[in-house]
């Protein structure tokens, strides 16, 4: 394409400086050839033939042809032979190769555009001007032009094949860090050029989407091993029950006790199910179709109405701070979760005499707020604390299965919200900030 576009500029300022010489010299013709028809037309031939002598005679350099001849054919003035023996071309001008009259023993050819004029009384006259110098312009331009274009079909061809061997070249290395990744080598990342261009911005793209794939593996794993972990517990408390129930026979006391706690099992292993699952679809997206205008402080008042007598029953303060409607778009039931796991984590490590606050607002942004005076949660875990099946306070043993934050930092994820964490002094504050409608948007 290269080769190709160089040649057609070439040709084009080939063929435009050709035309623009030809018609200079026309041109020139063109003038001196009205001239003498206005001399015959004034004073008569015998004017035309002084001016044709004159201007012969005083042509050292030979650029100008002059022909007067009578009727009969028979030259009159001027520096050729003869009147040419060949027709005019199409345009009524003659393309000839002549010898001049002065110089007759010589082979000297020149090549000459030559226009006939008619006279009066039968005589006619033919005005041309040398080409030859002309001609060889334009023999030395097609030379340079056709030397120009090899020239650069070599740097074309020469700079095709190394631009080529060198994307080749960037593009093996992104092929080779995706075949290791695809291989099982998670770890493996596309190197960077430094040079800042689109290959150094397709590789940290890569490198990014590869970080997260290696993140998403890794959480993955945890997340198999927390959840065999956290199961083994209950499945097996629920067969060493039904194990006693069939050995011992207990009576009907016994039974309905080791069915309350077999139930409860079960209930915490649903529980457990339902936030994995929860999580997935926040995270999957699939809520969007879900969304509508939400209000959050009425949310936080149906949560408050929620958690208010297991507040009284552990003999801990809860508040709300509601600051007027603050509405949002956003998926009702998760966002209902989200601060509903929020409260309950609240609430589950304050202190009796604690106090839980609720709190609404809409500057600068909708958001909501859940603060406690419980043992709080260390700056350096509060990234860990977002992980599933993490519990920061006691051990496995106690109620709870370490998803409530994680379900709530994917529903903020989904909402393109901010989840922070932060010191109560004492306690922890958590706050979940949420974009603002957009105006006229409905939901999705």
């Amino acid at each position: 394409m290269f080769s190709a576009s160089a040649l057609a500029l070439l040709t084009f300022v080939f063929v435009s400086s050709v035309n623009f010489m030809e018609q200079q010299t026309t041109e020139t013709i063109e003038a001196e050839v009205k001239g003498l028809i206005e001399q015959d037309f004034l004073y008569g031939v015998e004017a035309v033939r002084d001016t044709v002598t004159l201007r012969s005679q005083h042509d050292p350099d030979r650029r100008s042809f002059y022909l007067l001849v009578r009727p009969d054919g028979r030259p009159v003035a001027g520096n050729l032979v003869r009147w040419p023996e060949t027709p005019p071309e199409g345009d009524g001008s003659y393309r000839l190769t002549l010898q001049l009259a002065h110089d007759t023993d010589s082979t000297e050819r020149h090549r000459v555009i030559a226009r006939p004029v008619a006279l009066r009384d039968g005589y006619r006259l033919l005005v041309g001007r040398d080409i030859e110098d002309k001609r060889r312009t334009e023999h030395l331009l097609r030379n340079a032009i056709f030397l120009g274009a090899g020239m650069m079909l070599l740097l074309g061809v020469v700079g095709g094949f190394a631009m080529s061997r060198w994307t080749t070249s960037r593009l093996e290395h992104i092929n080779r860090a995706t075949a290791a990744v695809m291989a099982g080598h998670l770890g493996r990342r596309v190197q960077l050029d430094g040079g800042g261009d689109e290959f150094d911005e397709l590789a940290a793209n890569l490198n990014a989407m590869l970080e997260r794939i290696e993140r998403l593996v890794a959480g993955m794993r945890e997340v198999t091993d927390n959840v065999a972990h956290d199961l083994r517990t209950p499945l097996t408390r629920l067969r060493s029950r039904i194990e006693v129930a069939l050995l011992h026979g207990p009576g009907r006391e016994e039974a309905r006790e080791l069915l309350e706690a077999t139930m409860r099992d079960a209930d915490a292993l649903i529980a457990t199910f339902n936030a994995l699952l929860n999580i997935a679809r926040a995270e999957s997206g699939a809520q969007r179709s879900e969304w509508e205008r939400v209000d959050l402080a009425e949310l936080a008042r149906d949560v408050f109405d929620l958690y208010e007598p297991l507040a009284e029953e552990k003999a801990i303060e809860l508040a709300i701070e509601p600051d007027g409607p603050v509405e949002v778009l956003g998926n009702r039931q998760l966002l209902a979760q989200a601060m509903a796991n929020l409260v309950d984590n609240a609430v589950k490590y304050t202190p009796s005499e604690g106090h839980v606050r609720i709190a609404t607002g809409s500057t600068p942004a909708p958001f909501v707020t859940v603060t406690d005076d419980g043992p709080g949660i260390p700056e350096e875990s509060h990234e860990r604390a977002l992980q599933r099946f993490v519990r920061l306070h006691g051990e496995r043993t106690t109620p709870g299965n370490g998803l409530g934050l994680s379900l709530v930092l994917a529903v903020a994820r989904l909402h393109d919200a901010t989840l922070e964490l932060a010191d109560a002094g004492p306690g922890l504050k958590v706050r979940l900030t949420l974009p603002p409608p957009v105006p006229g948007a409905d939901a999705a």
